[in-house]
């Protein structure tokens, strides 16, 4: 599973360098990285990722659930949420998009390797997420 190419989006800049080191540390290229969703479309666009871990709660006009929307309906690329929100309507919006994992923050390592991979072998695997058709 090595040599995947992740794309990071989360606003918070300590998380986002913890989550950088441990791409790196699981042996995974950061291939870019940003807290704005409105760049993740574009950047998901021009390195073509093989996973983006997607922070829900994003500053300015495109929230991370409606950015791994728009990445999922053009590319086709497995997302994992990142996320301190669990309310109701957060979780619909977010199911709506088909998302291969949840992580909660504050991430545990082992947790965020585990949903890493998972969504990885369903890609490679040709699996779809959960209550996907």
């Amino acid at each position: 599973m090595a040599s995947a190419r992740i794309l990071i989006v989360e606003d918070e800049a300590i998380i986002a360098m913890g989550l950088r080191i441990a791409m790196r540390s699981f042996g995974y290229e950061v291939a870019a990285q940003t807290s704005s969703g409105e760049e993740a479309v574009m950047l998901a666009e021009e390195t073509r990722p093989d996973l983006v871990l997607m922070d829900v709660t994003l500053r300015g006009g495109m929230d991370g659930i409606e950015a791994a929307g728009r990445i999922r309906e053009r590319l086709d690329v497995p997302v994992v949420y990142l996320t301190a929100l669990a309310d109701e309507e957060t979780l619909r919006r977010a199911n709506a998009t088909k998302p291969s994992g949840y992580v909660v923050k504050p991430f545990d390592e082992n947790e965020l390797r585990e949903a890493v991979e998972a969504a990885l072998r369903q890609r490679r695997g040709g699996v779809k997420p959960k209550g996907e058709t």
